[in-house]
């Protein structure tokens, strides 16, 4: 029997869907630490957040800096602001990480898979042909090839200046 050892996910079951310290996505702008939080870019009105628990390499979240769970209850100012970050997110990736296609939309609400429902944010996944493997099928599990702090800091150097 093969054994994948992926002990980074521990923390990911053990919280078991927790949010000891508050919505993640007000917490980690507010604080001074942006590679250890993983806070790619700061804009205007929103920010780019890596996911800690990733689908995939480069998996990225542009999140307003309001703590508002739908995105009717944005500005256009700021809707705007996500779709342009957006834009700079994909060149980003494409530029660092060369993936081939993406999965790119939000969850909103509990019930449409949100994990923070209560913090709108808008998910990236860089995909690459031939990304998807054996390893989900069978054994319900997703191999990460790289760790997220290279990942972010292959990311931070390809941010346009």
């Amino acid at each position: 029997m093969e054994r994948l050892w992926a002990p980074w996910r521990m923390a990911y079951i053990a919280a078991d869907g927790k949010q000891d310290e508050g919505c993640i996505f007000c917490v980690k702008p507010a604080e001074d630490r942006d590679e250890e939080n993983l806070l790619l870019h700061r804009g205007a009105r929103c920010f780019v957040l890596m996911n800690l628990f990733p689908y995939n390499n480069g998996h990225l979240m542009v999140a307003p800096y309001a703590h508002v769970p739908s995105i009717e209850e944005l500005d256009a100012e700021t809707l705007s602001d996500m779709m342009a970050t957006t834009q700079t997110c994909l060149a980003t990736l494409r530029a660092a990480m060369n993936p081939q296609g993406f999965n790119m939309g939000i969850n909103q609400g509990v019930v449409a898979g949100a994990g923070i429902a209560d913090h709108i944010h808008f998910h990236i996944v860089p995909r690459w042909n031939g990304d998807t493997n054996f390893m989900p099928v069978l054994a319900d599990v997703k191999v990460m090839p790289d760790y997220l702090h290279n990942t972010y800091r292959q990311l931070k150097a390809a941010w346009p200046k």
